[in-house]
């Protein structure tokens, strides 16, 4: 297993975060958000949220599975999803459920967090047969899980050598289509940390689609109380790198090596959802305040970068 550079109170909190992000799913999911039978099994209850916090994560779930899509239509079953800080997330199984195009699905995780996703993998029937058929067999060490098809590992994303030996255990393909998803995890790294990874990355894999998802635009008074709230749960670095807009997001990507970059404000992913789906969600709950929700969206981002031909016409409204 990969060690990590260093465990701090701080890499505890933010670990920590994923619990929160588990039990708020959770919470949106029982209340018709989306459709998620899978992430019940990972969270020790529900957490709920007002309103915009729901939507907030309907927008980012639907956003992705878009991107998701049309990164499955330019490949073959030869392609791989790497899945970076993924916490408990349920997306493999739920992928699984209407699809046998990804080749490889490697995630990537603080040991802590691995460890304990493998127990609740290990102990799940309904996770475990979707990962193993009755001729497959799945390997199971201290904090890593490994299939054929599924690889979760655990290592520290700032340490770049020990990234390339998870990625390398866990069979990524150099010349394989890839799609790497970052979903809050590059916004709790030091700056120089997170440069490094994304420069990695954008050498590692030439047929690339890198989609991260993270705060933006913390530099008002809005963004003061959230960068506030998370240090006192002892996530700091979140005002390093929250402050930035999108357009500087977008200029960080293209400096790490990456060919095409374009981003947007949650606020913006919103307006693109199709009117039906919006529709639907809004009959949900009530929100008096739709200032509430359009606040929250503009302060998350969706930035999407490619490297070669293949994804270079990804986009939003494609």
């Amino acid at each position: 297993m990969n060690k990590l550079v260093s465990w701090s109170a701080e890499d505890e909190a933010v670990a920590g975060t994923n619990t929160d992000a588990t039990e708020c799913k959770l919470g949106a999911v029982q209340l018709g958000y989306w459709a998620d039978p899978y992430v019940r099994l990972f969270a020790r209850r529900a957490e709920r949220r007002a309103p915009e916090i729901n939507r907030g994560y309907y927008a980012r779930v639907r956003a992705v599975e878009m991107f998701i899509h049309q990164f499955l239509e330019r490949c073959d079953s030869k392609c791989q999803i790497i899945n970076l800080g993924c916490g408990f997330d349920t997306l493999f199984w739920r992928l699984r459920d209407v699809t046998q195009a990804v080749g490889n699905f490697i995630e990537l995780d603080f040991p802590t967090v691995t460890a304990k996703k493998c127990q609740i993998i290990k102990r799940n029937k309904q996770l475990l047969e979707k990962i193993a058929n009755e001729d497959g067999e799945v390997a199971c060490r201290v904090g890593e899980l490994h299939a054929d098809g599924y690889h979760l590992a655990g290592c520290d994303l700032r340490d770049g050598g020990g990234v390339r030996r998870a990625l390398a255990a866990c069979g990524a393909r150099a010349d394989a289509p890839t799609l790497v998803l970052a979903e809050c995890v590059l916004v709790y790294l030091r700056e120089d940390a997170a440069a490094a990874l994304l420069q990695l990355l954008a050498c590692a894999f030439p047929k690339q689609l890198l989609l991260i998802y993270e705060q933006c635009n913390l530099d008002d008074k809005f963004g003061e109380v959230m960068i506030r709230n998370l240090s006192l749960r002892g996530c700091s670095a979140v005002g390093e790198r929250g402050r930035l807009g999108v357009a500087a997001a977008v200029e960080r990507l293209r400096a790490a090596g990456y060919g095409g970059a374009r981003g947007w404000d949650m606020a913006a992913v919103w307006r693109a959802l199709p009117d039906d789906e919006r529709a639907r969600v809004e009959r949900l709950e009530p929100l008096d305040e739709q200032e509430l929700l359009h606040q929250l969206h503009q302060h998350y981002a969706l930035t999407v970068a490619s490297q070669g031909d293949l994804f270079a016409d990804i986009d939003l409204n494609a």
